[in-house]
C-alpha cells in the first residue's frame, strides 16, 4: 500500500498497488506499507488478516498478502465498505485455490451486509484509530514542498523529479526523447494529465453526481470503462496522461475521448497550445501530435449537451484484467426535436495498429434519420472503411469483424430506446454441521494450521528462504525453434559479461541426461520451443537473465514439424499405443436404434497457473557428495531419484524439503524434478548453492499443461432419448515426450462413460506427439475433457430427439447395483441421490420455465440452464501409488512430533493428518506438529496427486496400537495401499478405491451480439477451463498466451452472483479413513454446468433464427466463440477471407 498526503484537500491517500509496477525513484515523499507492516503472528494480527484466515480464505496461501493489502488499503479509505467497493479492490488479485468466496467472505464481514457464517464475537473488531499513522517527516514534507531537484543515477538509467511544472518543462526541451512517467496534477473537468485512473473515477463519478443527465454522457461511458479498465492496483498507479500518450490499440478510453471531442493541453517553455484527441491525433500525424519539448498537462473533457447520446463497449475473454478484443466509443447529436444525424462519431479500438476513427462513415450518414434504412447502410460502410486484415496480431478475424458491426447495432438500440430490473442477490453458503464430539476435532472446519501466517507473509516458501553464503542464481536458455537439429552453442561472449561464474550444459552431467526421449538438457536435437538447452549461473539473478541473451545457438531445421492433432493423425505420430474398451455388439446395436447422430468435439489446453512458479534452492554440503535440496513440488522423491540418476550418487546422500507449495494442480508433478537435476548439477559444478526461480512467462514456455483433445462420436438411440450404442474416440495433443501422456489417455477412456450405463460402448483413446512443450499432470487426469465429450454427445441426442439434456441424461444413468465398462462393481445410489438434491436445492424446474419464458420474449439476450451429473473414481490405477508411511515422535514434555509422505499444497494436509493424530492418540491438536516434508525423515514416498493425499497418509498417521503397546515413543506408521489394478489386454480390472459423486446446475445469460456470458452458478477453475483460458500458439510453435495479461484465469468479479454448495449428508465410504472422500480433482468438471448452460442458451437462439441446433462443439465457450454460433445478419455481412491467403496469427493445436 502507498499513501501520499494531498495538502490540497488536507487529506492521506492509500492505494494498493503492484510492486512490479512501481518505480522505486517515484515514492520520494510517500508512504510504504507492506504485509509485514500490517500485522504479525509475532506481535498483533490486524482484523483483516485473521478474518481472512478464519473464513478459511487462505489455501495455498501465495496469493494471501496480496488479498490482506488490497483489502487494507480499502478499509483506510473506507472502514465500512459497500459490496462493490470491496469487488473492485479484490478486482486486480488473483488466486487459483480457493475459487474466491472464502475470501470474498472475510471481506463481507466489514461491509453493512449480514452473514450467516459468522457470528461478531469471532472476530476482534476493526479500530480505524489504531492504525499506523502517516509519518509526521512526510506530512511535514506534503504541506512545505521544498520543490528541489531530485536525481537518481542508476547504472543504465537516470531518473530525474522536477520540483517544479516550469523545471519539467526545461528538463523535456533539454531531454526530447525522455519518457515522462509522471506529470502535475489538477482536478476538475479538465482533468490534470498525472491523475491516477482511480482517480479520474471518482472525479467522473462526483461530476455524474452533481450535473443533469444530458450534460453526462461521455462521462457515463468513460465510467463504464473505468470500471473493467484492469485492476484496482493498476488503476491507482496508472495516469489518464499516460493511457492517452501511449496510444495503444487496445486503449479503452482514447475511443470515448475522441468522439466525446476531447482536447488535450499541452505545455513547453514557450508556454500552452491545445490539440484535439481525434483521429488525426491518435493516428501520430505530425501536425497533430506532440512535439519532443512539451508535456500533456491536462485533458478537457466537455459536457454534453441535449439530444447527444455517448455509449462506450468493449468485449473481453474476461470482464476485467483482460484487454479487449474490441472496444468502441460511440457518440450522435440529433437536430432538435427530430430523429435526424446533425453529428456522428464512432472510434474503435482493437482493430488496428491504434484507435481507428470511422470518419468517413460518419459523414455519410449525416442528415440521415435513425431508422432500420439507416442500420443496413451504417455496417456495410463501416465494414468497408475498418477493415482486418486475416493475418492480423491476435486472432479471431472473424469475431473482431462482427464486434464492430454488433456494437454499432447496440448503440442503434440504446439510442432508439432513448428516443421514443433483475436483483442482485448475494452468494450463499452451507455451513457444515459436525456430529463429531466437540474434543475430537476430525470433522471440523479447523483453520488451516499456516493460515495466520499464509496472511501475515510469515510463511515461508521455497524462494522465501534467506540467501546463503556463496549462493548463485540460475537461469534457463530454451530452444526458439519448435524441432531443429543443434549445430553449435557459442558462450564465449557469455563467460566475460560481469558476474557471470559458468555455463551448464549437457556435457557437464556426470550420471543420466534424463531419459532417451525425454532430455534434462538438449543434446543434438530440439523437439519444441521452450526446451532447456543450457543454463547460466551468476552472482546475482539479472546477470543471468541477461546473460542468456549472449548464447548464441546454431540450428538446422528438421521435418516434419506437428503441432495440431490433426498434423498428429496424418503422420501417425503417437506416444503410445491405444487405449481401448468395449463391450455389447456395437454394430448390431447401431443397425437397431431410431437415429444415429455423429459429432466432433475440440478442448482446449490449460495453464496450471499455480501462484508460485517452479523453483528450487540446491545446497551442496562439505562432506560426502551430500545436497540439501529446497523445491516446490508435489513429490520429492521424484526429484530425488531424478538429481541422484544424474549426479550418480546414491538417492541417501540427497534430502529434499518441502515445507509448503504454492499450488501444483498436477504441474509439479514431473517437470520440478528436471528443474531441480539441472540445479543441482550447476551446485556440483561450481560448489556453491544454487538458486532457481522461474518467470511467469518462461514457467508457461517450458512447463505444459493440461492435454488439448480432439473426439468424434457416433451415437446410436431411441425417439424416446435411450442411448443402445455409443462409439468415441479421443485423441489428446502430448507434446514431444510420453510425461503422463499414456497414463492420462488410460484414465481418459476408464472415465469416459461418466454417470451413464450404455449397454453397447466403445471407447478409445491415443496420445499424439507433437512438437510442442510435453503436457503433464492437471486436476481431474484427462476426466474433465473427456466427460465433456459424453456430456455433447447427450445435448446432440436431446438436439434429435426434441427433449431438454436433463431428461436425457436422467434416462441414461445409472440406476442400481452395477458394473462399470471396465466390470468393477458399485452402487450408484449417492449419484442418484446427488441429482436429486441438486435439481431440488436449484428449483431446476421452475428455473427451466423462466429461461424458456425468457428466450421467447428476448431476441439478442438468451439464458441457459443445465444440470450435469458426475461419477468420479478416485485415485491411481495400481495399488503401490497408494502407499504411504509416517513416522511419529512422542517427547517426554507430552508433544508430538508428525511427520508423513504427503505435500502441503494449500490443501491442508497438515492439518488434517494432525487432526488423524489428534483422535487416534487422544490429545488436543495444540499438543502436536509438523514441520515439513523431508526423504530424511519418510522416504520412497509417492506424489501428492489424486486427491489421495489425505485418504492415504491419513492411514498412516494411523499408529494408537503401537502407542497402547508401549513399544516406543517414536513409532512408523505405513499403509501398503488401496488394492487397485487394471488389465488392458482383458479390459476389465478394479483400477480404482472407490467413487466420488456429483451434480451441478448453472443458469447463465449471453449476450448474442459480443458473446459475452454471465454465470449464476459454476466450480471456478473448471469454470475457468471451460469458460476463459485459452492457450494461443503461433504457427511456428512459440506460446503467445504466457502471462496474466494474455491468458485468463478467473478473478473474483467472475464470482457466479449465486454460489449454493452443499455436501451429501451421511455419504459413508467405509474403505477411507474416517469416511474421507477425495474431493480435490472432481469438482473441476462440475464446472462443465457452465459450458453447458451456454451451450443451452446458444442453442435457443440458433433455433430462433431456424438454423440447426447440432454444431461443433469447441472448448473453452469463449466469447469469441458464442458469438459467432449465434449467427446472425451481422456475422453474415462480414467478410472472410480465404485460409489459403493469409498466414494466421495462431493455430488450434486441439
Amino acid at each position: 500500500m502507498v499513501s501520499q498526503h494531498d495538502p490540497v484537500c488536507k487529506k492521506t491517500r492509500h492505494f494498493s498497488v503492484m510492486a512490479c509496477l512501481v518505480p522505486l525513484c517515484s515514492l520520494h515523499g510517500a508512504a510504504v506499507t507492506t504485509v509485514e507492516g500490517v500485522g504479525s503472528i509475532k506481535t498483533r494480527l490486524h482484523p483483516v488478516q485473521e478474518r481472512l484466515a478464519k473464513s478459511h480464505g487462505t489455501q495455498c496461501g501465495f496469493c494471501s498478502p496480496g488479498m490482506v493489502m488490497s483489502m487494507y488499503a480499502l478499509l483506510r479509505n473506507h472502514p465500512q465498505p459497500s459490496e462493490e467497493q470491496l469487488l473492485e479492490a479484490l478486482g486486480g488479485n488473483l488466486c487459483r485455490c480457493t475459487g474466491y468466496r472464502p475470501i470474498l467472505e472475510s471481506g463481507r464481514t466489514f461491509c453493512m451486509i449480514c452473514t450467516e457464517l459468522f457470528v461478531k464475537d469471532e472476530f476482534q473488531p476493526l479500530d480505524p484509530t489504531q492504525e499506523l499513522i502517516f509519518p509526521p517527516e512526510l506530512l511535514r514534507m506534503a504541506e512545505n514542498p521544498e520543490k528541489q531537484t531530485l536525481t537518481f543515477y542508476g547504472e543504465r538509467i537516470t531518473w530525474i523529479a522536477p520540483g517544479t511544472l516550469q523545471e519539467l518543462l526545461v528538463l523535456k526541451a533539454k531531454y526530447p526523447e525522455a519518457p515522462l512517467i509522471s506529470g502535475n496534477t489538477a482536478l476538475g473537468l479538465t482533468i490534470g494529465a498525472c491523475c491516477s485512473l482511480a482517480q479520474v473515477k471518482d472525479v467522473l463519478a462526483e461530476s455524474i453526481s452533481e450535473l443533469p443527465e444530458e450534460k453526462t454522457q461521455t462521462y457515463r461511458a468513460l465510467l463504464k470503462h473505468l470500471r473493467s479498465l484492469a485492476g484496482q492496483q493498476i488503476r491507482n498507479m496508472a495516469s489518464l496522461g499516460g493511457h492517452v500518450i501511449s496510444r495503444h490499440y487496445y486503449s479503452d478510453l482514447n475511443p470515448i475521448l475522441s468522439v466525446g471531442n476531447a482536447t488535450l493541453n499541452l505545455l513547453s517553455e514557450e508556454g500552452l497550445r491545445q490539440i484535439p484527441l481525434n483521429g488525426h491525433f491518435l493516428a501520430g500525424l505530425a501536425n497533430e501530435d506532440l512535439k519532443p519539448e512539451e508535456i500533456l498537462g491536462s485533458v478537457y473533457i466537455p459536457h454534453s449537451q441535449k439530444r447527444e447520446f455517448v455509449s462506450a463497449f468493449r468485449q473481453a475473454q474476461c470482464h476485467q484484467n483482460a484487454l479487449p478484443d474490441v472496444n468502441a466509443g460511440m457518440r450522435v447529436l440529433f437536430k432538435e426535436g427530430t430523429d435526424i444525424i446533425e453529428e456522428l462519431s464512432i472510434a474503435y479500438g482493437g482493430v488496428g495498429p491504434t484507435t481507428v476513427s470511422a470518419h468517413r462513415s460518419c459523414q455519410q450518414l449525416l442528415g440521415r434519420r435513425w431508422n432500420a434504412l439507416l442500420l443496413d447502410e451504417a455496417c456495410r460502410l463501416l465494414l468497408d472503411e475498418v477493415s482486418l486484415p486475416g493475418s492480423a496480431v491476435g486472432g479471431k478475424v472473424e469475431f473482431r469483424r462482427t464486434l464492430i458491426v454488433s456494437f454499432f447495432f447496440k448503440f442503434y438500440l440504446e439510442v432508439l430506446q432513448e428516443l421514443k430490473a433483475d436483483k442482485r442477490l448475494l452468494p450463499e453458503s452451507t455451513r457444515v454441521n459436525s456430529h463429531q464430539p466437540l474434543q475430537d476435532p476430525v470433522g471440523r472446519p479447523i483453520m488451516h494450521l499456516s493460515g495466520l501466517k499464509h496472511a501475515t507473509g510469515e510463511a515461508v516458501f521455497c524462494d522465501d528462504i534467506p540467501r546463503v553464503d556463496k549462493e548463485l542464481f540460475m537461469a534457463l536458455v530454451t530452444s526458439t525453434r519448435a524441432h531443429a537439429r543443434i549445430i553449435s552453442i557459442d558462450s564465449s561472449e557469455v563467460l566475460d559479461l560481469p558476474g557471470v561464474v559458468d555455463v551448464i550444459t549437457a556435457e557437464d552431467i556426470p550420471g543420466n541426461n534424463g531419459e532417451e526421449d525425454d532430455k534434462l538438457l538438449a543434446v543434438d536435437k530440439v523437439l519444441c520451443v521452450g526446451q532447456v538447452v543450457c543454463a547460466v549461473v551468476a552472482e546475482t539473478d539479472v546477470q543471468a537473465k541477461r546473460a542468456t541473451k549472449k548464447i548464441k545457438i546454431t540450428y538446422e531445421d528438421l521435418k516434419p514439424v506437428l503441432f495440431t492433432i490433426e498434423d498428429a493423425i496424418q503422420h501417425n505420430s503417437f506416444l503410445c499405443p491405444e487405449k481401448k474398451l468395449e463391450q455389447g455388439n456395437m454394430e448390431e446395436a447401431f443397425e437397431n436404434v431410431d437415429q444415429i447422430v455423429e459429432g466432433k468435439v475440440h478442448v482446449g489446453g490449460q495453464e496450471h497457473f499455480y501462484m508460485e512458479t517452479q523453483r528450487v534452492l540446491v545446497i551442496p554440503k562439505t562432506e560426502d557428495k551430500e545436497l540439501d535440496m529446497y523445491v516446490s513440488t508435489q513429490d520429492p522423491a521424484h526429484v530425488q531419484k531424478t538429481v541422484s540418476s544424474a549426479l550418480n550418487i546414491p538417492l541417501s546422500r540427497i534430502t529434499c524439503h518441502v515445507k509448503r507449495v504454492g499450488g501444483g494442480f498436477g504441474g509439479k508433478v514431473g517437470r520440478p524434478a528436471v528443474f531441480g537435476a539441472i540445479a543441482a548439477v550447476g551446485a556440483v559444478k561450481t560448489g556453491r548453492p544454487i538458486r532457481l526461480v522461474l518467470d511467469r512467462e518462461d514457467d508457461m514456455l517450458i512447463t505444459g499443461g493440461r492435454h488439448p483433445l480432439f473426439a468424434k462420436y457416433k451415437v446410436g438411440f431411441m425417439n424416446s432419448g435411450r442411448i443402445k450404442a455409443l462409439d468415441i474416440e479421443c485423441y489428446i495433443n502430448g507434446g514431444c515426450t510420453l510425461d503422463d501422456s499414456e497414463l492420462v489417455t488410460e484414465f481418459l477412456v476408464l472415465k469416459l462413460e461418466n454417470a451413464y450405463k450404455i449397454r453397447n460402448l466403445r471407447l478409445r483413446g491415443r496420445a499424439c506427439m507433437t512438437n510442442l512443450p510435453s503436457n503433464t499432470a492437471f486436476r481431474g487426469f484427462g476426466f474433465p475433457q473427456g466427460a465433456l465429450v459424453t456430456e455433447s454427445c447427450i445435448t446432440a441426442v436431446a438436439a434429435k430427439c426434441g427433449l431438454p439434456p436433463e431428461k436425457i441424461r436422467e434416462k441414461n444413468m445409472y440406476k442400481t447395483v452395477d458394473k462399470t465398462i471396465y466390470k468393477q462393481a458399485f452402487n450408484p445410489e449417492p449419484l442418484i441421490r446427488c441429482w436429486n438434491e441438486c435439481l431440488d436445492k436449484s428449483s431446476f424446474a421452475i428455473r427451466r420455465t423462466r429461461v424458456d419464458e425468457f428466450n421467447k420474449k428476448s431476441y439478442w439476450r438468451k439464458r441457459g440452464i443445465a444440470v450435469v451429473p458426475m461419477k468420479f473414481s478416485v485415485g491411481f490405477a495400481a495399488t503401490s501409488y497408494h502407499q504411504a508411511a509416517a513416522l511419529v515422535h512422542i517427547y517426554t514434555d507430552g508433544s508430538v512430533l508428525v511427520a508423513h509422505g504427503g505435500n502441503e499444497l494449500g490443501q491442508g494436509i497438515h492439518t488434517k493428518m494432525l487432526q488423524v493424530a489428534s483422535r487416534e492418540l487422544k490429545i488436543p491438536m495444540s499438543y502436536l506438529h509438523t514441520s515439513e516434508t523431508c526423504t530424511a525423515a519418510v522416504p520412497n514416498t509417492i506424489a501428492t496427486a489424486a486427491s489421495v493425499g489425505a485418504d492415504v497418509n491419513g492411514r498412516a498417521v494411523q499408529i494408537e496400537a503401537a502407542f497402547e503397546q508401549r513399544i516406543s515413543l517414536s513409532a512408523t506408521g505405513y499403509f501398503r495401499g488401496y488394492k487397485a489394478f487394471m488389465d488392458w489386454e482383458k479390459g476389465e480390472g478394479d483400477p480404482f478405491p472407490y467413487y466420488v459423486y456429483g451434480a451441478a446446475c448453472s443458469e447463465v445469460e449471453i449476450d448474442c451480439l459480443t458473446g459475452a456470458h454471465k454465470i449464476e452458478g459454476a466450480f471456478i477453475q473448471g469454470m475457468g477451463l471451460y469458460t476463459t483460458e485459452e492457450l494461443h500458439y503461433s504457427p511456428e510453435g512459440v506460446l503467445y498466451s504466457r502471462s496474466p495479461d494474455k491468458y485468463k484465469i478467473p478473478t473474483v468479479t467472475d464470482v457466479p452472483e449465486q454460489f449454493n454448495v452443499s455436501l451429501l449428508p451421511s455419504s459413508q465410504t467405509p474403505l477411507t479413513i474416517y469416511s474421507s472422500k477425495g474431493l480435490g480433482e472432481s469438482g473441476m468438471f462440475l464446472g462443465s454446468s457452465v459450458f453447458f448452460a451456454i451451450a443451452d442458451a446458444v442453442a435457443a437462439a440458433r433455433r430462433q433464427r431456424d438454423i440447426a441446433e447440432d454444431f461443433t462443439v469447441k472448448s473453452p465457450a469463449t466469447p469469441e466463440r458464442v458469438r459467432m454460433a449465434c449467427a446472425d445478419r451481422f456475422t453474415d455481412m462480414i467478410p472472410r477471407d480465404d485460409p489459403k491467403t493469409f498466414k494466421p496469427w495462431s493455430i488450434p493445436i486441439a
